[in-house]
């Protein structure tokens, strides 16, 4: 498949102005001036883009690709994610996880879903393991998993701070840590300890020992959910002062009394204090649960989390001038094709993966193309997953 956009306002992250980007065989071939590319003996697929904008496609970092959930009984159990709900909300490459449950899901199954999703247009890949210690793998250890599995970029999402995790204690978090980094170094992976913050009130006092205590680098671990609450974000911005990456969970608008930051202000105290946004990502948490407990742990209310709300806040950051465009691309990709070392993700430029998404003239989504192959048009899903009607 050749396809030839045209005459678009290319962001790579970058602005680049108008250009013309032509994609052959599920890589980006070239990027020019308009009008320099000519294809001839081929039939390609010609994309006017005039008028509208060209990005990479999204990278979401956290997607419960198997469904999350459980909290409430086996019937509170969210439903796997369909390719259509990943490619409808411009993200093209997602990194899948389990959750509370390692009981009743799996990796083999994960690592099976996420080869499914990639058979049907997106890329994908895992961490291994769910919210507890000892970790679940696949080839029974996470070096090994790092080293051996092509899909496997860390282990996650592991749980502290809070009452549903295995409560594992300072040496456990440092052993998997250390195995994370020499999986990796090992894989050629980035070989990162994915985890999960709750609401407990250590926060993130593991992470801020790990690098006081060991020899670990800050960035081989990061904390995700870190805008759960505000004392918890206080405590990212430290972590990010001292070097580490974060990861907001981007879902629905809180609303009082919910004391999540939202991603909107997590923006201005990030900017404020001159942290660079290099150090921050977004991920939707997708296909996870979202439950509400009360003060004596009992659940009072569960919701899903959607891809949908990871593409409404990347618009709205942009709409509303929050960030200019080429730095919410950053947050909501690029940083993560290089945190996560995602190869050919991220970027527009020859080389890299035709992970492409097109916006028109009002932001929407016009174009989705995963790999080069066209998942909407012109606003119309294309993209069917196996089993669709």
């Amino acid at each position: 498949m050749v396809t030839l956009i045209r005459n678009g306002d290319v962001f790579a992250p970058e602005p680049l102005g108008r250009k013309d980007v032509l994609a052959a065989g599920g890589v980006i071939a070239a990027v020019a001036d308009p009008g320099r590319i000519r294809v001839e003996g081929l039939e390609a697929d010609v994309v006017d883009a005039a008028g509208r904008r060209v990005l990479p496609g999204l990278i979401d970092p956290h997607v419960h690709i198997l469904g999350g959930g459980g909290e409430g009984g086996p019937a509170t159990r969210a439903p796997e994610i369909r390719v259509e709900d990943i490619v409808s909300s411009g993200v093209t490459t997602v990194i899948g996880c389990l959750g509370t449950d390692g009981v009743t899901r799996h990796m083999t199954s994960l690592l099976a879903k996420a080869r499914a999703l990639e058979i049907e247009g997106v890329s994908t890949f895992v961490f291994s393991g769910s919210y507890e210690i000892p970790v679940k793998t696949l080839t029974g250890s996470v070096r090994s998993d790092l080293i051996l599995i092509d899909k496997v970029v860390g282990a996650g999402e592991i749980a502290v701070s809070d009452h549903r995790s295995s409560q594992p204690t300072f040496e456990e978090i440092a052993r998997l840590a250390a195995e994370c980094r020499v999986g990796g170094m090992l894989g050629g992976k980035a070989g990162v300890l994915h985890l999960h913050l709750g609401d407990g009130k250590r926060r993130l006092e593991f992470l801020f020992r790990l690098i006081r205590e060991t020899e670990i680098p800050v960035t081989q671990v990061i904390p995700t959910h870190i805008n759960r609450n505000p004392q918890l974000f206080e405590h990212g911005l430290e972590w990010a002062a001292a070097g580490g990456s974060v990861d907001l969970t981007v879902g629905p608008d809180p609303e009082p009394p919910d004391p999540e930051v939202r991603p909107e202000d997590a923006i201005a105290r990030f900017s404020g204090m001159g942290l660079p946004l290099t150090r921050m990502m977004a991920s939707s948490d997708s296909n996870g649960s979202l439950p509400v407990f009360d003060a004596n742990g009992r659940l009072v209310r569960l919701t899903i989390a959607t891809e949908r709300d990871f593409f409404r806040k990347f618009m709205e950051i942009i709409r509303k001038e929050i960030l200019p465009i080429e730095t919410a691309v950053r947050v909501f990709s690029t940083n993560s094709a290089d945190f996560y070392k995602l190869g050919k993700k991220g970027r527009i430029e020859p080389g890299r993966d035709a992970d492409l998404i097109v916006l028109d003239a009002d932001l929407g989504l016009s174009d989705v193309f995963a790999r080069g192959k066209r998942m909407i048009a012109g606003g119309r899903l294309l993209a069917r997953g196996t089993f669709s009607s």
